[in-house]
């Protein structure tokens, strides 16, 4: 009888044990920078089992964005380990490790996938040195769809207008997040979004050019440091009614010339964002038929925060940012932009250069695939 009772007892003290053991931890809320981040610390080189993390802005729409979900991470160090890892279908998460540089002509084809996961820790980077038009560019996104890429740095090695590759390129793709990346000194631009991409977020990503541009491209410009394109010709009318994408939080940094973005056709949400590169011709570009609200976003020491180019865009609305020692243009089109179908938490403009420049803002500054809550 004894020993029955005894049974019962560890039971009852086992059960409540182990519902707890099971039950995730509540995210700490930086209350500053008004930021959710898991307690996660990624080992560098362990492979770790991730939460799923949920997208906001318009990543969250069409179903949502949740990458490879909660699996273990398949732990990648070099070139041919990363290669294959992408291209595999069955393999959902992948950690990057160090310094990986793609070799010449190198390009890896990321295509026809759904729901996976690419991410750094602490300090991961890849790299590309290859400028030759067909050679460049490191990594491109084609026909996928639920894909997270977080926390990595992507290096090209400088700009040169010979119509070569972006570092990244999103082709024909839906439902991705880009979240704390950097993207530096890419051949043709940093990071292109193309093909009626769509439901797209970046946030927390810095945009920056370290290497000076290379001049004598075929292309016609010694300076081709254009960051971000949205849309590859006004003829491309197969783009209307897509490029859906949310720009938060991120840095358009030193070196960038133009492009920050430049959009066509798409409704574009750039909100609480930083502009400050004194090497700057224009910022953001509002091309053919582009739907444009600008929110709450910091325009510092530039030239032409907001280019409506030839008048072609449907909608241009700019609302509450701050410009400080500018030139050229600070207003929109007069016509009032979409309105966003998603809920986000938007920053008074007066907190976002420290938001976006602290040591967990803008850039690969996570310890691993980390979930951040907009």
């Amino acid at each position: 009888m004894r020993n029955k009772n005894l049974r019962h007892y560890l039971m009852a003290i086992s059960i409540p044990m182990l519902m707890f053991s099971c039950e995730k931890s509540a995210q700490p809320t930086d209350e500053t920078n008004n930021l959710s981040l898991s307690t996660d610390q990624t080992i560098p080189n362990l492979a770790t089992t991730e939460a799923i993390c949920y997208a906001r802005a318009w990543a969250s729409q069409n179903g949502g964005t949740t990458g490879g979900g909660e699996v273990s991470a398949t732990v990648v160090t070099n070139y041919a380990s990363l290669k294959s890892a992408i291209e595999n279908t069955a393999i959902k998460v992948i950690q990057v490790n160090g310094t990986i540089t793609v070799p010449s002509s190198g390009r890896i084809s990321f295509q026809d996938q759904t729901g996976k996961t690419l991410y750094g820790s602490t300090g991961a980077k890849i790299v590309s040195a290859d400028q030759t038009k067909a050679g460049s560019g490191i990594m491109y996104v084609k026909r996928c769809k639920n894909i997270i890429i977080r926390n990595l740095i992507f290096e090209g090695p400088g700009a040169y207008d010979v119509d070569g590759w972006d570092n990244v390129t999103l082709d024909a793709s839906t439902n991705v997040w880009v979240d704390h990346c950097e993207f530096r000194d890419g051949v043709d631009g940093n990071f292109d979004i193309k093909a009626a991409s769509d439901f797209i977020t970046v946030s927390y990503c810095k945009f920056n050019y370290l290497k000076a541009p290379r001049a004598g491209g075929p292309g016609g410009s010694d300076d081709h440091r254009f960051s971000n394109l949205i849309g590859s010709g006004d003829d491309v009318t197969s783009d209307r009614g897509h490029f859906r994408i949310t720009f938060v939080r991120c840095w358009w940094a030193q070196g960038c010339v133009a492009r920050m973005p430049r959009v066509r056709f798409g409704k574009v949400h750039i909100v609480n964002n930083y502009f400050n590169s004194t090497a700057s011709k224009n910022c953001i570009q509002a091309g053919f038929e582009s739907n444009l609200l600008i929110e709450s976003n910091v325009f510092e020491n530039v030239k032409i925060p907001i280019d409506l180019m030839n008048n072609s865009a449907t909608a241009v609305q700019e609302k509450n940012s701050i410009f400080t020692s500018v030139t050229g243009n600070k207003v929109g089109n007069g016509v009032t932009a979409f309105t966003p179908p998603y809920s986000l938490t938007v920053l008074n403009a007066s907190t976002v250069k420290a938001n976006v420049t602290a040591s967990n803002g803008a850039g690969a500054t996570l310890s691993g695939n980390t979930c951040t809550s907009l």
